[in-house]
């Protein structure tokens, strides 16, 4: 899929709305933002029955995320330890997507849809990562998230790039993290915008574009900027004081895919220049599916599946929430993570694999 407009991407007609995120400066602005969508009241920002567990809603799937919104307020705090992308991840700011990959884990968890949620109490939520940034103290040792920094991850339920679209609560992060001399923080995103290029994050905020063959985005990346998008961002990111690095992934194996992501990473290679070499590091991730998430798609975008759900390579595993996992057979995945890696090395030898799975 090509670039995407905002306006494609979200026309906001209705928003759900909880009475303690309208009292909020954050939730007025969000409001304000959009006057002429529909205000529905609502008790949780999780009890939406029209939204969440409707299995009609499939149908509708690409509608509701475009012209629905969810104003509510975080209630739990905690930044749980992580080690993979980030040392913790931090409270949300945000949940859901405008986005549609066919692969996302959020739609399972949330049921048949999946718009954006946003929360408005940003106060709250920097006075807590602020407090526990501090209480962290000093990095005692490097690891592989981090050499100095302590990294706290922005967006695992939601991608930060659209976030920002919709509220300051991104750009207010971005700012917290500017000043924090201990601590980082770090998303991922699939979006690019460009409004992030003037927010001066003094290389204490990590982007991490993913990234995929062409071939496999235009089937898989629904309502995506184009990988040629990403890659022709990465420079500006980096000169605008961003530390970049690439999220390779999902890894989705078929027939001819090491050639594809061959070529991928020679246009990673043509894009970036020196600064952006230098700092580049990357996480390479291979395909996981649910069969909830399956069973979804089913309804939605079934073509997907003919990629996505390969029982002929892949093994079941039970997760730890209950639900039926798939990923790549054990044997087999090992060496097709080995194939990869190599041909990463071989081909961006000045990028540092972080972790690859």
């Amino acid at each position: 899929m090509g670039a995407i407009e905002r306006r494609q991407l979200l026309d906001i007609r209705r928003i759900y709305v909880e009475p303690a995120a309208a009292e909020l400066p954050r939730g007025r602005e969000v409001l304000d933002r959009f006057p002429g969508a529909e205000l529905v009241e609502i008790a949780g920002h999780h009890r939406i029955p029209e939204l969440y567990g409707d299995e009609a809603n499939v149908a509708r799937w690409v509608r509701i995320k475009t012209e629905a919104l969810v104003l509510g307020v975080k209630k739990s705090l905690t930044a749980r330890p992580n080690g993979r992308s980030a040392d913790f991840i931090a409270p949300s700011t945000a949940n859901g997507c405008a986005m549609a990959c066919a692969y996302c884990y959020v739609p399972r968890r949330k049921g048949y849809s999946n718009p954006i949620t946003v929360f408005a109490n940003i106060e709250q939520i920097i006075g807590y990562l602020r407090r526990h940034a501090g209480r962290q103290g000093g990095k005692p040792e490097p690891n592989q998230v981090d050499p100095d920094a302590w990294v706290y991850d922005l967006g695992e339920n939601s991608d930060c790039s659209v976030d920002a679209t919709i509220s300051a609560n991104v750009r207010d992060l971005v700012e917290l993290f500017r000043d924090l001399p201990n601590a980082k923080a770090s998303f991922a995103t699939k979006y690019v915008n460009r409004d992030l290029l003037d927010w001066d994050p003094r290389g204490r905020t990590r982007v991490r574009f993913s990234l995929m063959p062409a071939a496999d985005a235009k089937l898989l990346d629904i309502r995506t900027s184009s990988v040629g998008e990403r890659l022709a961002a990465i420079d500006d990111f980096v000169a605008a004081g961003y530390e970049v690095h690439v999220n390779l992934s999902p890894v989705v194996v078929r027939d001819g895919w090491l050639d594809d992501w061959a070529e991928l990473l020679g246009e990673l290679d043509d894009a970036i220049g020196p600064a952006t070499r230098r700092q580049l590091a990357a996480e390479v991730i291979f395909l996981t599916l649910n069969d909830r998430l399956h069973e979804v798609n089913l309804g939605w975008h079934p073509k997907a599946e003919d990629l996505l759900w390969r029982p002929d390579l892949q093994q079941a595993k039970r997760s730890e929430t209950g639900g039926r996992n798939v990923r790549y057979r054990t044997g087999h995945k090992g060496r097709y993570v080995a194939a990869l890696t190599a041909l990463i090395g071989d081909r961006l030898p000045y990028c540092r694999i972080r972790y690859a799975f």
